[in-house]
């Protein structure tokens, strides 16, 4: 059972705030406090219930406060709520701070989380992540996303403005961990009903981050600047973030080379280890709670066969990914969850125990089994967003397939656009990523259910769902575990996905950041924490 009480909470979110304080303060600050970080890509939305990539919530952690957040270290920390209490994890009843602003002086209220929630499960948003509300087990979540029920009747109501109950149909331990989403922000009612749609522009736009949103030039830059209605202004050191949409990894690096960019978002491949010689301070090398894969469409032919999907599969040298085209301390995946995961330590699967050669050969017995040779070669289009270190991955992956006769066009497309054809379904093998939402395997594994169509999943396991529903219906952590483990030996079975590798965080980082949350498996990164140092 989790529970905290007000005492605790209270006294944590003081030490933390009292940590970053200190820590800035005993530094030499710089007198500009202005971070320019880059983004990877232009972001789709910084609607936190209409998101669903990684560089939209980088951006909406800085606009928009939840419930908690994380420190440093992962921990979950005190947000708007200042605490919560639970008796059976299965209602949750959450204290806000009644200091707690949105940028136009309004009180953030118990309510704006009750219409926020509403508004994340009610069909007519269409919502990306409404599974996610769904996963929490949030009452009657699952009925007013299909229809079923009113938005009303989701077990979520404000007891008066600064008291907030939520009510679960089962016990879930690590709820509160999960109310830190992008998609269990709050928005500002009034606001997003005077503008709909276009209530994130920036003469529109209101929140309740520390920063908000004050010059947007699309695939150009996002500029944030500070907040000043924010509960914890006074203890933030940045005037102004600025994001910038750079896709091409080199152009990114050398925009941080020549000063004017604080971190960058990825590193380019080719250029790390000299990287590392020249600039080895720069270098950052972190763990991560994420894994990169290709996602076969098995709806349609030729990937429905499930002998096409493991011949694909198989015939990926994933030793030559990690060491030879990345090399910067990638591991090789044959499950979608990361090693890194809380309590997750996996049993490698049978087709990962196996040498490459013999995975080659155990990939032409499929595909001959299956119909394919030479006289009839698999020929399918592998799509990516666009990047050099994603192409650079295609074309490896190309060559290592056209050695067992396949023929594959590569295709990519636009941030925007890849979304929208994996969402729809337009694809045969796509790539992919994920990056856990909370640090517990059900994050990467509930992606995989039928119901969850996220990021284009569109397999489809009766018996996968069940194992999945049974998990969270546990409130056994050793019964979960062992349900996630046969979950992973289900999916290397029918392959609806070809895991590829477990990433790593590589970034150039100047040695002028301060704050920066190196230990956060999740990479949640809030510009609030952070300083730029003097020179």
């Amino acid at each position: 059972m989790y529970k905290m009480n007000k005492i605790t909470s209270a006294l944590l979110m003081g030490a933390s705030l009292s940590l970053a304080f200190n820590a800035a303060a005993a530094e030499n600050l710089a007198e500009k406090q202005e971070l320019v970080r880059g983004n990877g890509t232009e972001v789709a939305t910084i609607d936190p219930h209409k998101s669903q990539g990684v560089p939209e919530s980088h951006v909406i952690r800085d606009l928009l406060e939840g419930l908690v957040n994380q420190d440093a270290d992962g921990n979950t920390i005190p947000g708007v709520a200042t605490s919560w209490e639970t008796e059976d994890n299965k209602t949750f009843v959450f204290n806000l701070r009644k200091d707690a602003k949105w940028s136009n002086g309004d009180p953030v209220t118990a309510g704006d989380f009750v219409y926020s929630f509403q508004r994340a499960v009610d069909p007519a948003t269409a919502s990306p992540y409404s599974w996610y509300m769904e996963y929490t087990k949030m009452v009657n979540a699952k009925d007013v996303i299909g229809g079923k029920k009113d938005k009303s009747e989701l077990g979520v109501r404000a007891i008066d403005d600064y008291t907030l109950e939520v009510k679960l149909e089962k016990a879930v331990p690590y709820f509160v961990m999960m109310t830190g989403h992008t998609t269990m922000k709050p928005v500002h009612q009034a606001t997003v009903e005077k503008h709909g749609d276009q209530w994130t522009r920036q003469e529109n736009f209101v929140g309740n981050g520390a920063f908000t949103v004050s010059n947007w030039v699309v695939n150009e830059r996002l500029e944030l600047a500070r907040n000043e209605m924010y509960w914890d202004n006074a203890n933030t050191k940045l005037t102004k973030v600025t994001f910038l949409p750079i896709e091409d990894q080199v152009s990114e690096m050398n925009r941080f080379l020549s000063g004017e960019i604080d971190f960058t978002s990825s590193l380019p491949t080719e250029h790390f280890k000299r990287l590392q010689k020249e600039y080895p301070e720069q270098v950052s090398v972190e763990g991560s709670l994420c894994t990169y894969y290709y996602q076969f469409n098995s709806k349609q032919a030729p990937f429905d066969d499930v002998r096409v999907r493991k011949a694909v599969s198989y015939a990926i040298d994933r030793q030559i990914v990690t060491d030879a085209l990345l090399a910067q301390g990638q591991k090789p995946a044959y499950f979608l969850t990361p090693e890194i995961t809380a309590n997750f330590n996996p049993e490698m699967t049978a087709y990962g125990k196996l040498t490459q050669k013999e995975r080659d050969a155990e990939a032409a017995k499929l595909l001959a089994d299956a119909g394919y040779g030479p006289s009839n070669p698999l020929k399918f289009t592998l799509l990516y967003n666009t990047s050099e270190n994603h192409k650079k991955i295609a074309v490896a992956l190309g060559s290592m397939w056209k050695k067992l006769g396949l023929e594959v066009v590569l295709e990519n497309q636009e941030w925007k656009t890849y979304l929208q054809t994996k969402d729809e379904g337009n694809f045969e093998v796509a790539r992919a990523g994920w990056c856990g939402d909370y640090n517990e395997a059900s994050s990467f594994l509930t992606l995989m259910v039928s119901a969850n169509t996220t990021g284009g999943q569109h397999w489809g396991n009766a018996e996968y769902d069940a194992l999945i529903e049974k998990a969270l219906s546990s409130t056994s952590e050793e019964e979960r575990t062992a349900i996630y483990l046969e979950a992973e030996r289900l999916m290397a079975e029918d392959m609806p996905i070809a895991p590829i590798y477990q990433y790593v965080r590589s970034r150039l980082l100047s040695q002028q950041v301060g704050g920066f949350p190196s230990n956060n498996a999740e990479e949640k990164i809030y510009s609030k924490d952070l300083y730029i140092l003097a020179k």
